[in-house]
């Protein structure tokens, strides 16, 4: 099966990213059927990543998933030796030379700190990590909500939130990047409360990272379900947990669910599962190209 060409998936990020009000309106999609585009997460190899103790480089991982039949690969911030432009541009180079495409970066941070200059620095952090991503050619910037002060109310963590988005969304309008807030658990622990910082906020810049493997609710999958339609990239994990109780996902139906929706865009596989992903990362790969088509 042949892979898609970069400019191909460029085009299809760019189309997504530029759907009008695609964060608050599930019904505005690119023309024509789902189109999903596989990547692997960086985050799958974790501990070979690691900064301190590890044994792969990024560019170590982008050789090895050029082994694979990938479009793209997600390179999480966490494990950039340097953060210098000229690091970046050669990661971007790197990607290019292997004839993949940078799908997304995924960043860490909090916006629901109650102290107000440790929030500050996260939405600089995004903000930061924004002008990056855009260096790398990245249509998203996977971002987090944050939990629940001790003592706080969930409406004021949720305002501060949506404070902090409306913020950051101002940059990545101007640099073409969409942030993508993920079902990460805290105050996004259900779609209900994903969708109550989503929609209030009228950017095309912000929609959702749909992480399959983060409802720990009776239904993941009906869960996924309802906030697939406002999905720009999508984790795709191989396992789940219902209540809270671990089992092998089924991938056909994740990929059923956003085809559903008329998703466009990145299938990431995220590997967290106890198999050594240098054997587990390339069968799921091949599952999921099968699947996707």
């Amino acid at each position: 099966m042949s892979l898609f060409t970069r400019r191909q998936f460029l085009g299809t990020a760019a189309a997504a990213a530029a759907a009008p009000a695609l964060a608050i309106d599930p019904v505005k999609r690119p023309p024509g059927k789902p189109q999903l585009k596989l990547s692997l997460a960086a985050y799958s190899f974790r501990q070979a990543l690691d900064l301190k103790k590890g044994s792969m480089t990024l560019f170590d991982f982008i050789d090895l998933a050029s082994t694979l039949p990938l479009d793209a690969v997600e390179l999480t911030s966490y494990y950039f030796a340097e953060e210098s432009d000229a690091y970046l541009d050669k990661l971007k180079a790197h990607a290019a030379a292997k004839k993949l495409a940078i799908s997304g970066v995924p960043v860490r941070n909090d916006f629901c700190q109650r102290d107000d200059a440790k929030r500050k620095a996260d939405i600089e952090h995004v903000k930061t990590w924004t002008r990056r991503a855009a260096r790398l050619g990245a249509p998203t910037l996977r971002i987090f909500a944050g939990n629940l002060p001790k003592g706080d109310t969930l409406e004021q963590a949720q305002g501060r939130v949506v404070a902090a988005m409306q913020e950051c969304c101002a940059v990545a309008e101007k640099l073409s990047v969409t942030l993508a807030l993920e079902n990460h658990g805290g105050i996004t622990a259900t779609p209900e409360q994903l969708l109550a910082l989503v929609k209030p906020i009228k950017s095309p810049a912000l929609g959702v990272n749909i992480d399959t493997g983060n409802f720990h609710t009776a239904d993941p999958y009906a869960d996924v379900a309802k906030i697939a339609p406002y999905g720009v990239v999508c984790q795709l994990k191989t396992e789940i947990l219902p209540n809270n109780k671990k089992e092998p996902a089924d991938l056909g139906r994740m990929v059923r669910i956003l085809k559903d929706a008329n998703y466009h865009g990145i299938v990431a596989l995220e590997y967290e599962a106890k198999e050594d992903p240098r054997t587990a990362v390339p069968r799921h790969v091949k599952e999921l190209r099968k699947l996707i088509g």
